[in-house]
């Protein structure tokens, strides 16, 4: 099993209103409960581990992992509320305004790591969860714990403006980083982490010299970039469709790569050193064949299966 660890948020989403003005329509969303989502529609039944509060939202997203096949029980329950997001569009592409104060998903105490099923052979980890505190300080303290037993893959997904100690969230980013499997990063992340001038082959090889086998990054429309452990580097461009808005099209992506490694048999300790430049070219276009379909609509809405032809095992 893939276990998903992070956010679960509502995304409030800018609609037009009958009087003319700009409403906010309520969506399920949050970087990992994306992934989550995403993987579930492509058939892989990943868990999902987060703080999930009893209010409405809460229920919207119980609902909403249900109906994608998403196991949802390692989850905390409590009553404190929801975060939201609230999601400015500018030509398609999104920012986002959090409400996170006392919520269900930002108040996990690293003081209670859960204990996890013998059958999870990867946790994925990213968004504003490994930013906000005590939570980020659980998810990294599970993500070390289990280090030398499962895959761990990442997705900082860095929302620069959200973070209030860099210094802080820098450290605690740089010791998961050492012990991530696989990370991915835009090239915005990547230029956060590593600022200052330089080429992204040069900057991803310098990420995966802290410790991941693998150092995937996405450019937006130019498509992605991975560099492989055994030294191999892999282009594959991103498929042109009209795009509707981007968001959650870096979260579908991630579910792509990860299903395509999954169906190989790759997604694992032992697998992911593995890993040949055929593998990974696969694995990408798997993610920007999911991605383009998620751009093409409103809002984060991954697709499901049937929607999607096979992946090319060559």
């Amino acid at each position: 099993m893939i276990l998903c660890c992070g956010e679960a948020l509502i995304d409030m989403i800018p609609s037009p209103t009958t009087g003319g003005d700009t409403g906010f329509v309520p969506h399920a969303g949050g970087a990992v409960f994306n992934t989550a989502i995403a993987l579930g529609r492509l058939g892989v039944k990943p868990g999902f581990l987060t703080g999930l509060s009893r209010d409405l939202f809460g229920e919207v997203l119980g609902t909403a992992l249900s109906e994608s096949d998403v196991d949802f029980s390692q989850s905390v329950l409590s009553d404190l509320p929801t975060t939201l997001a609230f999601v400015r569009l500018t030509n398609g592409h999104a920012t986002y305004t959090f409400y996170d104060e006392n919520t269900a998903g930002r108040s996990l105490s690293p003081d209670n790591l859960p204990a996890l099923p013998d059958n999870v052979e990867t946790l994925y980890f990213g968004g504003i969860s490994l930013i906000s505190e005590p939570c980020a300080d659980f998810y990294a303290g599970l993500a070390l714990r289990e280090a030398d037993r499962r895959a761990i893959v990442m997705d900082p997904n860095i929302r620069a403006g959200f973070i209030r100690d860099e210094a802080r969230y820098r450290a605690r980013l740089d010791k998961m980083i050492a012990r991530t499997d696989v990370l991915k990063v835009s090239d915005e992340d990547l230029e956060w982490i590593l600022p200052g001038p330089g080429p992204i082959g040069e900057k991803a090889q310098a990420i995966q010299q802290k410790g991941p086998s693998v150092v995937i990054v996405t450019r937006g429309g130019e498509g992605a970039s991975a560099w492989v452990a055994d030294g191999s580097h892999v282009d594959v461009a991103a498929r042109k469709v009209q795009v509707a808005d981007t968001v959650g099209a870096g979260d579908t992506f991630n579910a792509g790569v990860l299903e395509a490694l999954n169906a190989r048999g790759l997604l694992n300790r032992a697998g992911i050193s593995k890993i040949t430049e055929v593998d990974m070219r696969a694995a990408l276009s798997r993610g920007a064949e999911v991605a383009a379909i998620t751009v093409s609509r409103a809002g984060a809405n991954p697709p499901w299966a049937h929607e999607l032809s096979a992946l090319d095992p060559a």
